[in-house]
């Protein structure tokens, strides 16, 4: 392996959403690759067949492109580029099996599910670690069964498993990238099926067949895969090819330190693409769960070129990344304050146009949807939301007219004179010719001084009227976006529908 080009491989299986995990098992091979100048590939395993799920390997493709996670290379299928899929792959699953079954490491089994079930629960009984009891082991491999035994079940077409024979009495040992060495005794290996009843391979034995021909040099996988190993190893042996390295990342935990589940919260990248995070915040926050750049560093917002450029394997820890979600609203809310402006217009201009679509509004559309508008409001809105989309869903006021007033802070803010004070105030501001904040911010104090007020007497009932809310942005900033218009509308509309209660 020594002088190869490093390549590394994200094989999901098409089963469903991409998981968090995945996600972070696919970035980290992604991002080792591009550090070493290597290649990354894409693979999907699924020789599983009654777990397939239908356009599942087309959203796990469009999910890692959404967080920027491009294969390098792809086989070419008629025009029609897509990633390596193994249930294209059967002919050389069958002539690998074939030699195992020729050299003696791979033998035919008959036994039904029922007997399966039935020794693996006498084996419970008994304290032992389930395995199969190689009741179909040949006599030339040491079983009781003879061949002409064998040819019949096969002539009669009885279903049958082609099974790896685990050496007895052998240590199988290698050395893991993030855990150092690591031992396993043969006896504690079953001999795993490699070929199913259906003809498929197992996820076993084709992943080591394409991760040797498609000429991976590291594996980079999640810790679940750990005792799947000295099985893998032993298919290397038989074959008499090099191993590639191999690293096994920590396992994901909730903040009660179980294993991350969706019993606890979301585990699918699509759950929090629908809620509206970006894929800056996502990888990015994914690539911290179990990797630190090192002593000496506090920076915690990286972009995809950073990491790239900063990543290692050796930085990988092997205790479990806790998924804390406050983390991941904190650096969503980085990538918020400091996105240029152009880009975020990019992203809230459609959700804008759609809501425009569901409900009418008194504002001038070509004014709200245009880039100037939309740059007033993101620039007062910036430290205040959490989701680009709220620049259009949580700042609803900027573009349409309040339907309801909060109705505490109506009673707390209201008394009997505030609607007489509004609506001498709107006539001060109608008569205004430079309609901005230090404006009416002035004519505001210069108005309340006289009668002995402060200006949050005002300010409170003017917020509520303009946007229907008690909370927002600088009032004075808001009437300036918002226009003469619209506010002075606002104002003597919502006057009359709230009344002074005493």
């Amino acid at each position: 392996m020594v002088g190869k080009r490093v390549r590394t491989r994200f094989a999901p299986s098409p089963t469903g959403y991409l998981h968090v995990g995945g996600l972070r098992t696919a970035l980290y091979n992604y991002l080792f690759a591009k550090k070493m100048d290597g290649v990354f590939v894409i693979r999907i395993e699924d020789t599983d067949q009654t777990r397939k799920v239908e356009g599942a390997q087309q959203n796990l493709i469009k999910t890692l492109e959404w967080a920027g996670i491009v294969a390098d290379e792809s086989p070419e299928r008629g025009g029609d580029y897509g990633p390596y899929i193994q249930s294209e792959r059967l002919d050389i699953y069958a002539k690998y099996c074939k030699q195992l079954l020729d050299d003696n490491h791979a033998y035919y089994c008959f036994a039904t599910h029922e007997e399966l079930e039935e020794n693996r629960q006498l084996q419970i009984k008994q304290g032992l670690q389930p395995k199969y009891n190689r009741r179909w082991l040949p006599e030339e491999m040491g079983g009781s069964i003879p061949p002409s035994v064998i040819k019949q079940k096969l002539d009669e077409g009885v279903p049958y498993v082609i099974r790896m024979k685990v050496p007895d009495y052998v240590s199988v040992w290698f050395e893991d990238i993030i855990r150092g060495p690591i031992e396993f005794d043969s006896a504690t290996i079953d001999d795993q099926v490699l070929m199913k009843s259906d003809g498929f391979p197992t996820y076993h034995f084709a992943s080591v067949i394409d991760d040797h021909l498609m000429e991976f040099t590291h594996i980079i996988r999640g810790e679940e895969w750990l005792p799947s190993m000295p099985k893998h190893l032993l298919l290397y042996e038989f074959f008499g090819w090099e191993p590639p390295k191999v690293a096994h990342l920590p396992l994901l935990l909730n903040p009660d330190r179980s294993k991350l589940s969706k019993r606890q919260g979301d585990v699918a990248v699509e759950d929090y693409v629908r809620k509206g995070y970006s894929s800056d915040a996502i990888v990015n926050f994914v690539a911290m769960l179990g990797w630190n750049e090192g002593e000496g560093s506090e920076q915690e917002v990286y972009s995809l070129d950073q990491l790239i450029d900063r990543f290692s394997l050796e930085r990988v820890v092997k205790a479990g990344a806790v998924f804390n979600v406050e983390k991941l609203n904190w650096l969503e809310k980085q990538y918020i304050k400091n996105r240029p402006t152009d880009q975020i217009i990019k992203a809230i201009k459609p959700i804008l146009l759609s809501k425009l679509e569901q409900k009418t509004t008194l504002m001038s559309r070509d004014v709200i949807t245009g880039d100037e508008y939309l740059a007033q409001v993101i620039e007062l809105m910036r430290e205040r939301v959490g989701f680009e989309h709220e620049f259009v869903t949580f700042s609803s006021y900027f573009f349409f007219e309040p339907e309801t007033y909060d109705e505490e802070a109506v009673a707390k803010r209201w008394a009997a004179d505030t609607n007489t004070l509004l609506r001498e105030f709107t006539v001060i501001l109608h008569s205004l010719e430079d309609f901005n904040a230090e404006n009416i911010e002035a004519r505001l104090k210069e108005f309340v001084a006289p009668k002995g007020l402060k200006a949050a007497y005002l300010i409170h009932p003017l917020r509520i009227l303009t946007s229907g809310v008690s909370f927002g942005p600088s009032l004075y900033h808001m009437l300036e976006v918002l226009g003469k218009d619209t506010v002075l509308r606002r104002i003597l509309n919502g006057i009359d529908k709230i009344t002074f209660q005493a």
